[in-house]
Protein backbone atom coordinates (compact mmCIF):
# COMPACT_ATOMS: atom_id res chain seq x y z
CA UNK A 1 0.00 0.00 0.00
CA UNK A 2 1.09 3.58 -0.55
CA UNK A 3 1.96 5.86 2.25
CA UNK A 4 -1.14 8.02 2.45
CA UNK A 5 -3.52 4.32 2.56
CA UNK A 6 -1.28 3.23 5.49
CA UNK A 7 -1.51 6.26 7.44
CA UNK A 8 -5.33 6.79 7.27
CA UNK A 9 -5.60 2.84 8.20
CA UNK A 10 -3.30 3.85 11.48
CA UNK A 11 -5.49 6.87 12.31
CA UNK A 12 -8.48 4.54 11.54
CA UNK A 13 -7.50 1.95 13.86
CA UNK A 14 -6.39 4.44 16.82
CA UNK A 15 -10.11 6.22 16.47
CA UNK A 16 -12.21 2.89 16.66
CA UNK A 17 -9.87 1.66 19.03
CA UNK A 18 -10.72 4.20 21.38
CA UNK A 19 -14.63 4.46 21.02
CA UNK A 20 -13.69 0.39 21.99
CA UNK A 21 -12.20 1.63 24.57
CA UNK A 22 -14.29 4.15 25.60
CA UNK A 23 -17.27 2.07 25.21
CA UNK A 24 -16.39 -0.95 26.61
CA UNK A 25 -13.57 -0.49 29.17
CA UNK A 26 -14.23 2.68 30.40
CA UNK A 27 -10.90 3.91 29.58
CA UNK A 28 -11.81 7.71 28.43
CA UNK A 29 -8.93 10.11 27.04
CA UNK A 30 -9.23 13.77 26.64
CA UNK A 31 -9.22 15.46 23.09
CA UNK A 32 -5.45 16.33 23.22
CA UNK A 33 -4.82 12.75 23.93
CA UNK A 34 -6.96 11.20 21.33
CA UNK A 35 -5.54 13.27 18.85
CA UNK A 36 -1.88 13.02 19.85
CA UNK A 37 -2.25 9.38 20.10
CA UNK A 38 -3.99 9.19 16.50
CA UNK A 39 -0.97 11.46 15.14
CA UNK A 40 0.91 9.06 16.75
CA UNK A 41 -0.58 5.72 15.13
CA UNK A 42 -0.78 7.02 11.81
CA UNK A 43 3.09 7.98 11.97
CA UNK A 44 3.82 5.07 12.85
CA UNK A 45 1.55 3.32 10.12
CA UNK A 46 4.55 4.58 8.09
CA UNK A 47 7.29 3.38 10.24
CA UNK A 48 7.86 0.22 8.63
CA UNK A 49 8.79 1.23 5.36
CA UNK A 50 12.07 3.35 6.69
CA UNK A 51 13.66 0.18 4.80
CA UNK A 52 12.89 1.55 1.53
CA UNK A 53 15.62 3.98 0.66
CA UNK A 54 16.29 6.73 -1.79
CA UNK A 55 19.20 8.99 -2.69
CA UNK A 56 20.83 10.59 0.41
CA UNK A 57 22.56 13.34 -1.79
CA UNK A 58 20.31 14.16 -4.34
CA UNK A 59 16.96 14.40 -1.62
CA UNK A 60 15.09 12.23 -3.68
CA UNK A 61 13.22 8.73 -4.07
CA UNK A 62 12.65 6.62 -1.29
CA UNK A 63 9.13 5.90 0.43
CA UNK A 64 7.05 8.32 1.55
CA UNK A 65 8.53 8.31 5.12
CA UNK A 66 11.59 8.60 3.86
CA UNK A 67 11.03 11.60 2.23
CA UNK A 68 9.66 13.61 5.70
CA UNK A 69 12.20 15.62 7.01
CA UNK A 70 14.68 15.59 3.58
CA UNK A 71 17.98 14.49 3.73
CA UNK A 72 17.78 13.47 7.58
CA UNK A 73 15.25 11.33 6.94
CA UNK A 74 17.07 9.90 3.95
CA UNK A 75 19.81 9.50 5.54
CA UNK A 76 17.74 7.30 8.38
CA UNK A 77 15.94 5.28 5.79
CA UNK A 78 19.18 4.27 4.36
CA UNK A 79 20.86 3.35 7.13
CA UNK A 80 17.52 1.10 8.32
CA UNK A 81 17.49 -0.23 5.24
CA UNK A 82 20.94 -1.64 5.47
CA UNK A 83 20.42 -2.78 9.22
CA UNK A 84 17.36 -4.47 7.78
CA UNK A 85 19.43 -6.25 4.91
CA UNK A 86 21.96 -7.46 7.56
CA UNK A 87 19.21 -9.26 9.97
CA UNK A 88 18.30 -10.89 6.68
CA UNK A 89 21.60 -11.89 5.41
CA UNK A 90 22.41 -12.97 8.98
CA UNK A 91 19.59 -15.06 9.46
CA UNK A 92 18.46 -16.79 6.16
CA UNK A 93 18.14 -19.84 5.54
CA UNK A 94 19.27 -22.34 2.53
CA UNK A 95 15.93 -21.69 0.64
CA UNK A 96 15.75 -17.49 1.24
CA UNK A 97 16.72 -15.83 -1.95
CA UNK A 98 19.66 -13.51 -1.91
CA UNK A 99 18.61 -9.99 -1.66
CA UNK A 100 20.46 -6.85 -2.31
CA UNK A 101 18.39 -4.81 -0.44
CA UNK A 102 16.04 -4.63 2.72
CA UNK A 103 12.82 -3.34 1.47
CA UNK A 104 10.26 -5.92 3.70
CA UNK A 105 12.53 -7.49 5.51
CA UNK A 106 13.20 -6.50 9.63
CA UNK A 107 10.82 -3.88 9.79
CA UNK A 108 8.10 -5.48 8.51
CA UNK A 109 8.37 -8.33 11.18
CA UNK A 110 5.75 -8.66 14.57
CA UNK A 111 9.16 -8.65 16.40
CA UNK A 112 9.43 -4.89 15.11
CA UNK A 113 6.40 -3.78 15.90
CA UNK A 114 7.14 -4.90 19.83
CA UNK A 115 10.24 -3.48 20.03
CA UNK A 116 9.68 -0.12 18.43
CA UNK A 117 6.15 -0.05 20.75
CA UNK A 118 8.71 -0.99 23.87
CA UNK A 119 11.30 1.63 22.73
CA UNK A 120 8.92 4.63 22.56
CA UNK A 121 6.84 3.58 25.70
CA UNK A 122 10.57 3.08 27.76
CA UNK A 123 12.00 6.65 26.63
CA UNK A 124 8.66 8.12 27.57
CA UNK A 125 9.18 6.54 30.93
CA UNK A 126 12.91 6.97 31.47
CA UNK A 127 12.78 10.59 30.48
CA UNK A 128 8.97 11.48 30.35
CA UNK A 129 7.97 15.03 29.31
CA UNK A 130 10.33 16.15 26.65
CA UNK A 131 10.96 12.81 25.28
CA UNK A 132 7.21 12.82 24.93
CA UNK A 133 7.36 16.21 23.08
CA UNK A 134 10.12 15.26 20.73
CA UNK A 135 8.10 11.74 20.17
CA UNK A 136 5.06 13.76 19.28
CA UNK A 137 7.34 15.55 16.67
CA UNK A 138 9.08 13.00 14.90
CA UNK A 139 5.68 10.97 14.73
CA UNK A 140 3.92 14.17 13.93
CA UNK A 141 5.71 14.92 11.09
CA UNK A 142 4.82 11.21 9.71
CA UNK A 143 1.51 11.49 10.16
CA UNK A 144 1.71 15.28 7.76
CA UNK A 145 3.54 13.62 5.39
CA UNK A 146 1.08 10.53 4.92
CA UNK A 147 -2.01 11.71 5.74
CA UNK A 148 -1.03 15.41 3.55
CA UNK A 149 0.61 13.62 0.75
CA UNK A 150 -0.15 16.24 -1.72
CA UNK A 151 0.14 19.26 0.40
CA UNK A 152 3.44 17.88 1.80
CA UNK A 153 4.92 17.14 -1.66
CA UNK A 154 4.09 20.81 -3.37
CA UNK A 155 5.63 22.24 0.63
CA UNK A 156 8.32 20.64 1.06
CA UNK A 157 10.33 18.92 3.74
CA UNK A 158 11.61 22.50 5.91
CA UNK A 159 7.25 23.44 5.84
CA UNK A 160 6.67 19.91 6.94
CA UNK A 161 9.37 20.36 9.74
CA UNK A 162 7.97 23.26 10.53
CA UNK A 163 4.51 21.94 11.42
CA UNK A 164 5.91 19.61 13.01
CA UNK A 165 7.48 21.57 15.76
CA UNK A 166 3.86 23.72 15.63
CA UNK A 167 2.54 20.06 16.38
CA UNK A 168 5.12 19.92 19.28
CA UNK A 169 4.68 22.87 20.51
CA UNK A 170 1.40 22.97 20.85
CA UNK A 171 1.52 19.37 22.32
CA UNK A 172 4.04 21.01 25.28
CA UNK A 173 1.82 23.61 25.85
CA UNK A 174 -1.00 21.59 26.85
CA UNK A 175 0.07 18.35 28.39
CA UNK A 176 0.65 18.36 32.15
CA UNK A 177 4.31 18.77 32.77
CA UNK A 178 4.40 16.49 35.37
CA UNK A 179 4.23 13.11 33.37
CA UNK A 180 4.14 11.17 30.16
CA UNK A 181 1.60 9.88 28.09
CA UNK A 182 1.40 6.23 28.78
CA UNK A 183 -0.71 5.24 25.16
CA UNK A 184 2.51 6.25 22.80
CA UNK A 185 4.37 3.08 22.83
CA UNK A 186 1.13 1.39 22.16
CA UNK A 187 0.24 3.64 19.50
CA UNK A 188 3.39 3.39 17.41
CA UNK A 189 2.95 -0.52 17.82
CA UNK A 190 -0.64 -0.65 16.68
CA UNK A 191 0.59 1.26 13.61
CA UNK A 192 3.21 -0.59 12.70
CA UNK A 193 1.50 -3.70 13.10
CA UNK A 194 -1.68 -2.00 10.64
CA UNK A 195 1.37 -1.04 8.33
CA UNK A 196 2.22 -5.09 8.04
CA UNK A 197 -1.64 -5.94 7.59
CA UNK A 198 -2.14 -3.11 4.71
CA UNK A 199 1.28 -4.81 2.82
CA UNK A 200 -0.53 -8.46 3.32
CA UNK A 201 -3.55 -8.10 1.00
CA UNK A 202 -0.31 -6.32 -1.83
CA UNK A 203 1.29 -8.70 -3.53
CA UNK A 204 4.48 -10.60 -1.93
CA UNK A 205 2.77 -10.53 1.25
CA UNK A 206 5.41 -9.80 4.43
CA UNK A 207 7.40 -12.00 6.44
CA UNK A 208 5.03 -11.93 9.62
CA UNK A 209 6.57 -15.52 10.47
CA UNK A 210 10.36 -14.12 11.29
CA UNK A 211 11.70 -15.38 13.07
CA UNK A 212 9.97 -18.90 12.79
CA UNK A 213 11.37 -21.41 10.10
CA UNK A 214 8.74 -22.43 7.73
CA UNK A 215 9.62 -24.83 5.43
CA UNK A 216 13.58 -24.08 5.45
CA UNK A 217 12.80 -20.46 4.79
CA UNK A 218 13.13 -18.22 7.41
CA UNK A 219 11.72 -15.11 5.53
CA UNK A 220 8.89 -16.77 4.09
CA UNK A 221 6.48 -14.08 2.49
CA UNK A 222 3.09 -14.05 3.85
CA UNK A 223 -0.03 -12.87 1.92
CA UNK A 224 -3.25 -13.44 0.04
CA UNK A 225 -2.70 -14.62 -3.39
CA UNK A 226 -1.40 -12.56 -5.73
CA UNK A 227 -4.28 -13.15 -8.07
CA UNK A 228 -6.24 -11.62 -5.53
CA UNK A 229 -4.29 -8.91 -4.02
CA UNK A 230 -4.92 -4.87 -3.97
CA UNK A 231 -2.90 -2.76 -6.48
CA UNK A 232 -0.36 -0.72 -5.14
CA UNK A 233 -2.33 2.54 -6.18
CA UNK A 234 -4.81 0.86 -7.84
CA UNK A 235 -8.34 2.04 -7.61
CA UNK A 236 -9.15 -0.53 -4.74
CA UNK A 237 -6.87 0.86 -2.43
CA UNK A 238 -7.21 4.76 -3.40
CA UNK A 239 -10.78 4.62 -3.52
CA UNK A 240 -12.48 2.11 -1.87
CA UNK A 241 -9.99 1.28 0.82
CA UNK A 242 -9.11 4.76 1.65
CA UNK A 243 -13.14 6.00 1.99
CA UNK A 244 -13.50 2.95 4.54
CA UNK A 245 -10.77 4.42 6.38
CA UNK A 246 -11.55 7.67 6.68
CA UNK A 247 -15.44 6.67 7.33
CA UNK A 248 -13.96 4.43 10.33
CA UNK A 249 -12.42 7.59 11.34
CA UNK A 250 -15.11 9.71 10.97
CA UNK A 251 -17.38 7.78 12.56
CA UNK A 252 -14.98 6.94 15.88
CA UNK A 253 -15.01 10.84 16.53
CA UNK A 254 -18.36 11.02 16.51
CA UNK A 255 -19.30 7.85 19.03
CA UNK A 256 -16.39 9.24 21.04
CA UNK A 257 -17.75 13.09 21.33
CA UNK A 258 -20.80 13.70 19.63
CA UNK A 259 -22.65 11.83 23.32
CA UNK A 260 -20.86 14.36 25.36
CA UNK A 261 -21.47 17.08 23.30
CA UNK A 262 -25.24 16.66 23.52
CA UNK A 263 -24.93 15.83 27.36
CA UNK A 264 -23.78 19.62 27.46
CA UNK A 265 -25.90 20.76 25.18
CA UNK A 266 -29.12 19.49 26.91
CA UNK A 267 -27.72 20.63 30.61
CA UNK A 268 -27.27 24.00 28.96
CA UNK A 269 -30.59 23.88 27.51
CA UNK A 270 -32.41 22.98 31.26
CA UNK A 271 -29.71 25.62 32.70
CA UNK A 272 -31.67 28.46 30.59
CA UNK A 273 -34.78 27.89 31.51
Amino acid sequence: MMGPSHALSGAAAWLAGSWALDQFANVSQTPLEVAVGTAICAGGALLPDLDLSGKVTRNQGGATVARTFGVASLFVAEVVEKFSLGVYTATKLSRDPRRDNGHRTFTHTLPFCALIGWGTTALADRYGYWAVIGIVFFMGGLALRGLFDDWAERAGWVIVTLCSALIAWFTAANLPSDRGYPLLGLAVGVGCFVHILGDMITKNGVPIMWPIPVKRRMWMMVGIPNSMAVKVGGKVEVVILRTAFTVIALLSIAGLFVPSLLERFNLDVWASR
